[in-house]
């Protein structure tokens, strides 16, 4: 765990995310499922990318796969300069908990819990105090909007409210990347509106940013387009 530890380092080239001819399958009884084939993806320090493709195509997989939720089955995959796909559970768990950051559809907050209390989840399990942790959720809260809803509980916010409190809570730790899947989905347009534009504001000051989506209008804000079929990367498009 001492290596885990250690701050990553990254390639000459900025990269933060590198994927190796990586593969994933999955076995139903005596049938091999091949859901991602041989996937070559680098994503740099920075970098804002959409990732888009029909039902099927595999982008829940690769969702998992870039959120060490899941080991491919073949090939490497590379983050912050480790081979992340040789770590084990205990180790891809500290590595979710402290180098991503992740924004769900469902928003994914707990009811019982106030504004702040939600933001300071993920500052928790990483030990950091309770005196740091209050106060980096203040300031975070502050930063989505929220300042004024510090101690509502999710059910008194609405539905774009809930999403800043999910962006703010994965910005806690100050992840290397933020992976938000379908982030608008369960969002009216004015308040899908508000997201994108916090979304592109943390692009600007620095994020790595990879999304998830089935939308071309939210894919247009990112620098790349990257499309998947049948497990495959089709197309990319990048330097709008």
């Amino acid at each position: 765990m001492e290596e885990i530890l250690k701050k990553p380092d990254f390639d000459s080239d900025g990269s933060i995310l590198v994927f190796e001819r990586l593969c994933k399958n999955y076995r139903l009884g005596q049938v091999e499922l091949k859901v991602l084939r041989e996937i070559e993806l680098t994503v740099k320090k920075g970098e804002y990318v959409a990732v888009m493709g029909p039902s099927g195509s595999g982008k829940s997989t690769l969702l998992n796969m870039i959120g060490c939720l899941d080991k491919p089955t073949s090939g490497r995959y590379l983050l912050g300069g480790r081979d992340v796909s040789l770590l084990d559970d205990d180790e891809l768990s500290f590595i979710r908990g402290q180098y991503i950051g992740f924004v769900f559809q469902s928003f994914n907050l707990i009811s019982q819990l106030n504004v702040i209390e939600n933001i300071e989840i993920p500052m928790y399990y990483q030990g950091v105090s309770e005196h740091q942790s209050a106060a980096r959720a203040k300031e975070l809260a502050q930063m989505v909007g929220l300042g004024d809803r510090l101690r509502h509980r999710p059910t008194e916010l609405s539905g774009g409210q809930q999403q800043r409190v999910a962006i703010a809570r994965a910005l806690a730790n100050d992840p290397l990347l933020i992976l938000a899947d379908e982030p608008t989905g369960n969002l009216d347009s004015e308040s899908g509106a508000d997201i994108l534009a916090i979304l592109n504001r943390l692009h600007t000051e620095g994020k790595t940013l990879i999304v998830i989506t089935h939308d071309e209008g939210i894919a247009r804000h990112s620098e790349r387009e990257i499309r998947l079929l049948d497990g495959r990367m089709q197309k990319e498009t990048q330097e709008r």
